[in-house]
């Protein structure tokens, strides 16, 4: 508290200024103004321009959502069930993808009430499975569709504070756990990703683009937008897949507050390690989502092509609950010229814009920001109207990108070290404040199907005839499948060559 004497002085400092017209020195802020570390436009051009994960604290202390945890989200959605994912608490060699759950519909009140293990859960919808024993995921729920009748929550969250204004709930995605619930190992191949916690911890074991080879990527399960790795991160298996040892590991604990960026293409594991957590979700659409989805096209033809002339097997569960069906060649084909004539059309009308550019391009924005998207024959995918000026922070000089000062408001997430590695991650145990783990070193929504799915993927397991005693595949049995085929053909390498080479062909 200041002085008598210092008090006088301040007092007559401010009269000078007033006299004088100084107002705007003093710098004055109204009384409980909600002062953030980053403006609207750093924040957008930290996100758009920096290339490794990193967490945004202190960015939404005023976001009425962070009063979202499944007490009140039970309250506000009243009794409506939603699709809960089912998985095993034992750690298996083998991801446990979405084609290996079960899956149910319940309220959220059931699944509080099974976490916390009250007896009425004998009944209910969880009955079959202990909670020692299982965990259970309501992943990828669009906020938009789950409170349709109550559009006044999606202004609960403010994604122009990050520099995105018009982007609320309506463009998010709400996620809710038990303790274990996890999903598998992938990259997404549109946008970056702005992750918020809200209950509970989640813990992220991230990898940079670079080891995409280390993470021995698959296309099944297929899933659009979605290119999955064979490892399961968290218990890996080393002498199937040695190249892993080659993977640099990020792993960060998201506590409640906390914005996590997920730069493009980096791959990402996510589980729940405390009884019940709750985050919320955007994908930010990128000038690179152009191309990555003349390669998805190219990719949805390959695999519904090769995989639907092959005979039909219970045991290979090759397409992902979230696809509804596999497309005809037909419709995938027509979907292919769409995103390229997509692709072209955006590129004609970024060169037309540079020659004219427009005073408010920078501030519009899209009201679709899915990461999934349903293709409709006869419409165009979202191409160019999804894209408006990301471009020009995706293009920022490397000069620019050394002036992101990294601080207790924006944490860097750093490699895990040698001696704590992401192999050995789920021994280690932080305490709720620690932050970072180691310091060197579309369609709308998941329309999960409603039976169900307790299959392994046939390429999983190799039969025990066809090793070798010293563990190593016996090269004179070993039968390549046509899963085996398709990894090939549809490595996101691979993909992205016949991409540029199809457009070049069209450009001539």
């Amino acid at each position: 508290m200041p002085s008598g004497g210092k008090m006088i002085k301040l007092h007559v400092h401010m009269q000078l200024c007033l006299h004088m017209d100084f107002l705007p020195c003093l710098n004055l802020l109204p009384v409980g103004a909600d002062v953030k570390p980053f403006t609207p436009e750093k924040a957008k051009e930290i996100v758009m321009s920096l290339q490794q994960p990193a967490v945004f604290c202190n960015m939404v202390d005023n976001w009425p959502a962070l009063h979202w945890n499944t007490k009140y989200l039970s309250a506000l959605l009243d009794g409506k069930t939603i699709q809960f994912r089912i998985g095993m608490k034992t750690m298996d060699l083998v991801p446990q993808f979405e084609t290996r759950c079960s899956y149910v519909e319940a309220t959220l009140q059931e699944f509080l009430a099974w976490s916390c293990g009250q007896p009425s859960c004998l009944s209910g919808p969880f009955s079959c499975y202990e909670y020692s024993k299982y965990w259970a995921y309501a992943d990828y729920k669009y906020i938009a569709r789950l409170f349709e009748h109550k559009e006044e929550v999606f202004q609960d969250i403010k994604w122009s504070d990050f520099g995105f204004p018009g982007r609320s709930g309506k463009e998010s995605t709400l996620w809710i756990g038990s303790e274990g619930a996890n999903t598998p190992c992938h990259l997404d191949s549109y946008g970056c990703n702005l992750v918020l916690q809200v209950q509970g911890r989640k813990r992220w074991h991230l990898f940079p683009p670079g080891d995409t080879s280390f993470l021995y990527p698959t296309r099944i399960p297929y899933e659009e937008s979605s290119v999955f790795s064979k490892v399961n991160v968290a218990n890996p298996d080393l002498k199937r897949f040695p190249e892993f040892r080659n993977a640099t590991a990020h792993m960060v604990t998201l506590s409640p507050g906390q914005v996590l960026l997920v730069p493009r293409h980096w791959w990402h594991y996510v589980e729940s390690i405390d009884p019940v957590t709750v985050s919320i979700n955007s994908w930010i659409e990128l000038d690179a989502d152009h191309e990555a989805r003349v390669e998805e096209a190219i990719t949805r033809t390959l695999v519904c092509a090769i995989k639907s002339a092959e005979n039909p097997s219970d045991a290979d569960l090759w397409l992902n609950p979230t696809e509804i069906e596999a497309t005809s060649h037909d419709i995938n084909l027509q979907y292919l010229n769409r995103a390229v004539s997509a692709y072209f059309k955006c590129q004609k009308a970024s060169v037309s814009e540079q020659a004219h550019p427009s005073s408010f391009g920078a501030e519009k924005m899209t009201s679709a920001s899915r990461k999934r998207r349903k293709r409709q024959v006869g419409t165009e995918p979202e191409g160019c109207k999804l894209l408006t000026h990301e471009a020009d922070f995706s293009t920022v000089k490397a000069e620019k990108l050394q002036k992101i000062s990294f601080g207790p408001h924006l944490i860097q997430v750093l490699p895990q070290s040698q001696e704590t590695s992401s192999m050995d991650a789920r021994a280690v145990e932080s305490d709720y404040r620690d932050l970072i783990h180691g310091n060197e070193g579309g369609h709308f929504g998941k329309l999960h199907c409603a039976r169900k799915l307790l299959v392994m993927s046939n390429d999983c397991e190799m039969p025990a005839n066809q090793m070798d005693s010293d563990g190593s595949p016996n090269a004179s049995q070993t039968t390549l499948s046509t899963n085996d085929l398709l990894d090939c053909l549809v490595n996101p390498h691979v993909i992205s060559l016949v991409a540029q080479l199809l457009l070049e062909r069209t450009r001539i």
